[in-house]
């Protein structure tokens, strides 16, 4: 036990030293401790390390992915969905034929199934070695789809593993393994869903911060475990349950809760990002023992992972290439349309309300509600159109997007999960988890030169933000109007102040501090409205919210409101 404790704080403290060293000699925090990793595997007086694979997908990967989910922008996943979704299916699919061609080539005997097997592990990239790629001077919108895409591959990942390993020892069908997976996602879906409506449920009635946060730790667990237990995707469902609790959570649970919340999760990550890439490291001595009590040498094997990393990113770029195009293609639709959706909005309701009718059987007239999700659709189809067009992708952003796509632990994880009677299985292993090296190593290093040496000269956006922060202001002033009650008149000077009635002066600060927040509260909703209509910019309205919630947090510090 003491030797387990020993063994903590050292990975804690080396965890928390990359943070701090990393920076400041120019080298990712990962990459830090993925050196210090393999540095202590190879020294003789410390014991190989054996990490069962289960700690990585079932205890350290719902967390993470939960965590990146709720932080990430609603609008943002919905805008990119189109692009997240095959880069997370279409491509890993892909990636995965190919590579289980080339491995069942090169592999003698290994078979298709279990190439395609070895495909699917080394096909996702890493959501933590994404984490990478933010310190860099990458587009928002490349950040959010990379943020998307490692948020969802994993799974499409882990299920077409699961099925080749059935197709190498049985029979397979397409149409049963496409059902399987749809199964897996829908029953993920559902549970996660309700796993976050549940969680947003049960903490917006729990009034000590302190046991709200710790009731967080266990919403991605959740989410997972019974979702896994009812065959369908543990971590799409943490991922399910993150972003409906990134919606709705700023709505319910008060600002003093979710800022405990950010923080705590903030070191969760820390730490378990972290263990992630240290105990990537520490493996290494265990796989090549493996590797070489099992075959002539490491030699041909790392020929075999040097291949496949040349031909994830030649799919990866097969791939971008053309779904960039589409993007553009999309983006330049949506300007041609740009000029009639304006006049729309620029008409009046009866204008609108006649737009609907001349497309409905019988020139039926729209109801009220009808009317007003009209409206918005409207409304956030033109900030859509303004978001595509102001934030294109070029050749600069697919480089970032190709470029960005890191293996990491979640590879070694799962090569590790291939049953016992694997053929090659040592070798296997050995490749993915120098697939995942290599790919840290050579992507991770390079990434930020290679950006700042193609990067266009970044748009200042500051004159943009500062008009969209007027828009909110005033979008708050109105919301501030609309609260009933008055500010009343309270003491104003010195003079005042010592001659005023205690328990009168008790009363009027506590009136006033009721009216306050509920203004707060108004110009809260008014802002998370805007942010579902996604009429202003991701990071603008974080930044507000922020404001508002800094504002509320020390105004309720103050003591409670008179009743």
């Amino acid at each position: 036990m003491t030797e387990l404790l020993v063994v903590g704080v050292i990975a804690v403290i080396a965890i928390a030293g990359a943070a701090v060293l990393g920076p400041r000699i120019g080298v990712a925090a990962p990459l830090v401790l993925v050196a210090v990793g393999v540095v202590a595997s190879l020294l003789p007086f410390i014991p190989n390390a054996e990490i069962e694979p289960e700690w990585i997908l079932a205890g350290v990967l719902p967390p993470l992915l939960y965590s990146s989910a709720v932080s990430m922008p609603s609008m943002n996943f919905r805008r990119e969905f189109g692009a997240i979704s095959g880069l997370s299916v279409l491509l890993v699919v892909a990636s995965s034929l190919v590579l289980g061609l080339f491995f069942a080539w090169v592999v003698p005997g290994l078979g298709f199934w279990w190439g395609i097997a070895l495909g699917a592990i080394v096909s996702p990239t890493d959501a933590v070695a994404t984490s990478i790629v933010k310190q860099t001077s990458v587009s928002r919108r490349a950040i959010s789809i990379l943020d998307g895409e490692s948020l969802l591959n994993d799974a499409t990942a882990l299920v077409l593993l699961r099925t080749a390993i059935v197709a190498a020892a049985a029979s397979f069908s397409f149409w049963g393994a496409l059902g399987d997976f749809a199964g897996a996602v829908a029953i993920a879906v559902v549970i996660g869903w309700f796993v976050g409506w549940l969680n947003v449920f049960v903490r917006s009635r729990v009034p000590s911060a302190a046991v709200n946060t710790a009731l967080s730790f266990a919403v991605p667990f959740v989410a997972a475990v019974p979702t896994e237990h009812f065959g369908g995707s543990g971590l799409v469902a943490a991922v399910v349950a993150g972003l409906f609790t990134g919606i709705v959570g700023p709505r319910k649970l008060p600002p003093g809760h979710r800022l405990s919340d950010a923080q705590n999760w903030q070191t969760i990550e820390l730490v378990l990002e972290g263990a992630v890439f240290l105990t990537m490291g520490l493996e290494l001595a265990t796989i090549l023992r493996d590797v070489q009590e099992d075959h002539s040498g490491i030699g041909p094997a790392l020929l075999i992972a040097v291949g496949a990393l040349v031909l994830t990113v030649l799919v990866r770029t097969a791939y971008v290439v053309p779904l960039l195009f589409a993007l553009s293609a999309a983006a330049k639709r949506g300007e041609r349309m740009q000029d009639r959706f304006a006049e729309m909005h620029a008409g009046d309701r009866d204008a609108m309300s006649e737009v609907i009718r001349e497309h409905r059987p019988g020139n039926r007239a729209p109801s009220e509600r009808e009317l007003d999700r009209f409206t918005t659709r409207v409304r956030r189809t033109l900030a859509d159109i303004a978001y595509y067009t102001t934030a294109p992708l070029g050749w600069r952003e697919g480089t970032a997007v190709v470029w960005a796509g890191m293996r990491g632990a979640v590879t070694v994880a799962a090569a590790q999960t291939l049953p016992t009677d694997t053929p090659e299985r040592s070798l296997l292993v050995f490749v993915a988890f120098a697939v995942a090296l290599l790919s840290l190593v050579v992507q991770g290093s390079t990434i930020g030169p290679l950006l700042r040496r193609i990067a266009a000269p970044v748009p200042d956006t500051a004159a943009k933000d500062t008009e969209e922060r007027g828009r909110l202001l005033e979008l708050m002033r109105t919301a501030a109007e609309q609260v009933p009650g008055t500010s009343e008149a309270g003491p104003r000077t010195r003079e005042e102040l010592e001659a005023a009635d205690p328990a009168e002066l008790r009363a009027w600060m506590g009136r006033e501090k009721a009216r306050r927040l509920a203004v707060l509260e108004a110009q809260r909703a008014a802002i998370l409205d805007a942010r579902d209509d996604g009429t202003f910019d991701a990071e603008v309205l974080e930044s507000m919210l922020q404001n508002l919630d800094a504002e509320q947090i020390a105004l309720e510090l103050r003591g409670a409101p008179a009743r």
